[in-house]
């Protein structure tokens, strides 16, 4: 079979097309034709080996898994001896990001329990683009609470692939959504259905924000973490309403990580009860994925592609990934 080869850590140039076995499935494994994958951050990490905390877990000279690519779309071609619930032909997708990763090949195995059915009017290409910016974007909304209709929430890095879910997924609940990303991306998420969009890129953007906390906000969901979150604390409601206030951190700079997660509790103290503030620890399951094609099932979220590459091209995949400037999803069409 055809796949993308990492062999040592790089940029995109470092990625190869090669012919390598197909692989073969465990008692518990399923083999997919795969269909379409998915470009997800941790991918872009792995190929520079950045930070080094990704070395130190998969591989220090090299990546452990050099087929990259966790999200994937597409039909089960054989069956382990275990496998209950999937058959032949079936139709799935899935985040393989806590197993096996190669997304990026013509076929891959995956154990049963990360795989879901895909919706029948779903594309494979919007299945791959799904599971882990649309779990994640769930999780984050739902971190220690759930919204409640009227509530105010800010989405920082709205533009990309959790943002837009995120959008999405709030407005369907009843809160008053304000988006944050850079010029180029504000039309988009008017679309979406965003109230209000803020340009990250603008001199004034800080005085936008309303950092003296006349419209506190009660979720701020940060996607990309690159803001001090003592500025975010300025703007987040002393308890919220209906649940609590909260600021939830789903991406960022190592040290920005380890600070949330080390002062989180004792920031949320000094802001008031019913506060929280975290990290996101992403758990890829199959209910969440469920939950995400009864939400497009309904029309309440679709997922948002920017481009789509064959293969092949799979290097200026990367490279166009690389330039910050994708509106959702990049996905691989085998």
């Amino acid at each position: 079979m055809k796949a993308i080869i990492c062999p040592r850590y790089g940029t995109p140039d470092v990625l190869q097309l090669r012919e390598v076995l197909k692989p073969v499935p465990k008692d518990n494994e399923v083999l997919i034709q795969v269909q379409a994958a998915c470009i997800n951050s941790w991918d872009w990490d792995f190929i520079q080996g950045k930070p080094l905390l990704f070395r130190l877990l998969f591989g220090l000279q090299k990546p452990k898994y050099p087929i990259l690519g966790c999200d994937v779309a597409g039909r089960v071609e054989t069956v382990g001896k275990n496998i209950t619930r999937l058959r032949p032909g079936d139709e799935v997708f899935g985040d393989l990001s806590g197993c096996t990763w190669g997304g990026f090949a013509e076929y891959v195995c995956a154990p049963e329990e990360v795989l879901a059915l895909k919706p029948s009017g779903m594309t494979f290409e919007q299945a791959a683009a799904t599971p882990q910016a649309g779990v994640l974007a769930l999780q984050g909304l739902r971190y220690r609470g759930t919204i409640q209709p009227g509530q105010r929430v800010l989405i920082v890095g709205a533009g990309g692939g959790v943002g837009t879910f995120a959008i999405q997924m709030a407005k369907n609940q009843g809160a008053e959504v304000t988006a944050i990303d850079s010029t180029e991306k504000l039309d988009r998420l008017r679309s979406l259905g965003a109230d209000h969009v803020l340009d990250y890129t603008r001199d004034d953007f800080a005085d936008t924000l309303n950092l003296d906390g006349s419209q506190p906000y009660d979720l701020i969901l940060d996607v990309v973490g690159q803001r001090s979150v003592f500025k975010y604390l300025q703007i987040l409601r002393p308890g919220g309403r209906s649940g609590g206030s909260r600021y939830v951190m789903l991406g960022g700079t190592p040290g920005r990580i380890i600070g949330v997660a080390s002062l989180g509790v004792m920031l949320a103290k000094r802001i008031g009860p019913g506060t929280h503030i975290g990290i996101l620890a992403h758990k890829p399951n199959r209910a969440d994925l469920d939950e995400l094609s009864f939400l497009f099932e309904t029309g309440q979220v679709v997922p948002v592609i920017d481009r789509t590459y064959p293969l092949h091209e799979v290097p200026d995949a990367f490279r166009y990934f690389g330039t910050g400037e994708v509106q959702g999803k990049v996905v691989i069409r085998m």
